[in-house]
This record gives structure tokens, C-alpha cells and sequence, in this order.
């Protein structure tokens, strides 16, 4: 098996890079490699999917800090730091627990060490799903794939092969810490460190569950269909409570996280809820006044022109726009209008123009500089 890549080096960033250089350098790989765009084209298959692993790791600072410290063997049950990594920890929890229970009771301070066979809440998985401008303004499904970690069917979490039980610890009673007491020039000094014999979970597996070997938990790609709301924009976050890892020792799941990639269209821009688009008139629409026709995102619309229309000019489409995220209306659509200045006139039509800028008084006869030079009355 090909060894994994660097996820810095991934999404092209440096170790000290901030969320949002991380999301910009995310969202950039994968649209440039998103299979909609690619069908069938494995590599750039292989590359959206490096992107998002490296994108759920480097996003969540916890999971970033676990991966600074231990690289790639922080998320692997084979390494040695137990379901998920750092052993008797097992990646489910929170590390702000974890000094919790430092300060609590690991230096002597007073309080209870954690219970290491209590429950706790799974980790949270993201994603994402690519989109196209439409389908953001006006809602649709999408089929997404989750790799999450689930209980183990067989040991139902325990880790235990069917039919048996854990032990124990005989050192640590189960509390998965030791107390050990030295003597300094200060007198008595009292230090807690988890149980090496158990690895910190408070219990001792002689028989594994073959399935999961031992972890009580397993890695699989879940598919599920997901409702993309009307109005959602890029770069937003979907949330599906219960959908991320599995929990430990029958604490809940975490939650399924999907990132938001809307495609850039090839005539709308979005501002907030506002479409906009650019129109061209040509010469003599924008001088005569023209009915035209516009497109929206609900189909072309018929738009007048008023006569003598300068460049810039703005018009508004009520309740073209984008639908607002939590229902009770839309935005609106703006046209801006630049004119086109026609080329490759014929000889009879650079006449009849000369004809015309005479008649305003802005053509000499070719006498000042320019063709139409203007001459004030």
C-alpha cells in the first residue's frame, strides 16, 4: 500500500497555516477535481478524495493538534494508541477532558480522575458536496459518502470476541490511572499517570473480537441521501446530529458535517441574496430604447429598455434573486448594462455615422483630431 501524503502537503499549505488558508486551499483542490467535472478520470478521483481526508483532520484544531503530535498513526486502531489513537484515550473523547482530569486529579490536587469506561461522545465527520448554482438557490438531494466509525456488530463495542467478557485491571481497579508516591528534598510527591497494564482503559481483553480486534469499533463508508435547503451558499455547513463517529462505551455518536461547494456560473454572481449579471445593448438599443430578453433563474423575462440608456445603468428584477435560507420570500435580480461599440462597420454605415455625429455637431469633417471630434456651438 502506497504510503499517505503529508495532509499539509495535500491541500498545498504550510504547518502554521490558518483555517482559513485551509478551507481557501480545500475548496480550490476540489474543484478543480471534483468527479461531476471528471467522470471517470480516477486520478482526479483519488485527489478530491486525499482532499477531503486531509480537510476533516486539518479543519478540526483537535484532530490537527493529535496529528502535529503523531502524524498519520494518530487515526490508525493498529498503532498503539488504542480506537482512533493515544491509548486509553480513544479518540472519541474531548482533550479538554482529558486536562480536566489532569487538573482534577491527575496531580494530586484533589479531585476524581475520569472513569475511563464512561460513556462519551463520538468524534464529528466532515465532508463535502459539490453543488451548482441552481441546485444552491433553489434546494435539492445529494448522495454523500461519510467514512465514520461504527460499533462493532459482533462485540457491540466491548472489544471482546462473542460469548466472553473484560477483566478488570488487578492494578488499576478499573480507574485506568495509578497512583505513585516519591520522595523529594520537598517532602512526599504524589503523581497519577494511566495504567501501563491496561493501556488506560481500565480493563484487560484476553479474548478480541476478531472483527474489530479488540478496538470495539470499525471504519466503514456509509452512503446517505442529503437535503441541500433552499438558499444555502458557499462555503456553509450542514449539520446531521448522530451521523459522525460511533460513541464509547454507549456515549452517542457525533455528527456528520458537510461542507458546501457551490460551482461558479457562467452568467449569475450571488451577493447575499441579490443575483447579478451583466447585460450588453448594442449602440442603438441602448440609445432608441429596445424590449429585450433577460435570462433568470427562473427561465429569459422580458426587460424594457428606456431610450437613451448610458453604461452602468442598473435594473432591478423584483423577486428574481435568491430564495432567503429560512423561507418567506427571495431576493432580487440586478441587470447592469454595458454597451457594445460595433466593429467592422461597412463603408455606407461609417457614412450614415458620419451623417449622424454631423448632426450633433461633433463631427468636423475629419479636420480636428478623431474621427468625431466635437465641436460646441
Amino acid at each position: 500500500m502506497a504510503e499517505k501524503r503529508d495532509y499539509y502537503e495535500v491541500l498545498g499549505v504550510d504547518k502554521s497555516a490558518t483555517q482559513d488558508e485551509i478551507k481557501k486551499a480545500f475548496r480550490k483542490i476540489t474543484k478543480a477535481n471534483h468527479p461531476d467535472l471528471h467522470p471517470g478520470d480516477k486520478a482526479c478521483e483519488e485527489r478530491f478524495k486525499e482532499a477531503n481526508e486531509a480537510y476533516e483532520v486539518l479543519s478540526d484544531e483537535e484532530k490537527r493538534k493529535k496529528y502535529d503530535q503523531f502524524g498519520h498513526a494518530a487515526f490508525d486502531p493498529n498503532a498503539g494508541y488504542g480506537a482512533g489513537g493515544f491509548g486509553g484515550f480513544d479518540g472519541f473523547g474531548d482533550l479538554g477532558d482529558i486536562f480536566g482530569d489532569i487538573f482534577g486529579g491527575f496531580g494530586g490536587f484533589g479531585g476524581q480522575s475520569r472513569n475511563p469506561n464512561a460513556p462519551r461522545k463520538g468524534e464529528s465527520v466532515r465532508v463535502s458536496v459539490n453543488i451548482s448554482f441552481e441546485e444552491a438557490a433553489f434546494g435539492c438531494e445529494k448522495e454523500v459518502t461519510a467514512p465514520r466509525v461504527e460499533q462493532c456488530p459482533d462485540c457491540k463495542g466491548n472489544g471482546c470476541a462473542p460469548g466472553t467478557t473484560p477483566e478488570i485491571c488487578p492494578d488499576c481497579k478499573g480507574s485506568g490511572t495509578v497512583r505513585t508516591t516519591q520522595r523529594t528534598p520537598f517532602g512526599a510527591m504524589q503523581s497519577t499517570a494511566p495504567c501501563s497494564k491496561c493501556r488506560g482503559t481500565g480493563k484487560i481483553i484476553h479474548q478480541p473480537c476478531k472483527t474489530c480486534r479488540g478496538m470495539g469499533s470499525i471504519r466503514r463508508q456509509h452512503k446517505m441521501t442529503v437535503k441541500i435547503p433552499a438558499g444555502i451558499d458557499d462555503g456553509q455547513t450542514i449539520s446531521r446530529q448522530g451521523y459522525g463517529n460511533a460513541g464509547a462505551n454507549g456515549g452517542p455518536a457525533g455528527d456528520l458535517l458537510i461542507n458546501v461547494i457551490v460551482r461558479p456560473h457562467p452568467i449569475f454572481e450571488r451577493d447575499g441574496t441579490s443575483v447579478v449579471m451583466e447585460q450588453e445593448l448594442s449602440y442603438a438599443q441602448a440609445t432608441l430604447g429596445a424590449e429585450i430578453e433577460v435570462p433568470t433563474l427562473d427561465g429569459k423575462v422580458k426587460l424594457n429598455i428606456p431610450e437613451g440608456t448610458q453604461p452602468g445603468a442598473v435594473f432591478r428584477l423584483r423577486g428574481k434573486g435568491i430564495p432567503f435560507l429560512r423561507g418567506g420570500g427571495r431576493g432580487d435580480q440586478f441587470v447592469s448594462v454595458k454597451v457594445g461599440i460595433p466593429r467592422n462597420l461597412t463603408s455606407s454605415q461609417k457614412e450614415l455615422l458620419r451623417q449622424f455625429a454631423a448632426s450633433m455637431g461633433e463631427y468636423d469633417g475629419g479636420k480636428s483630431s478623431g474621427i468625431f471630434g466635437k465641436k460646441k456651438k
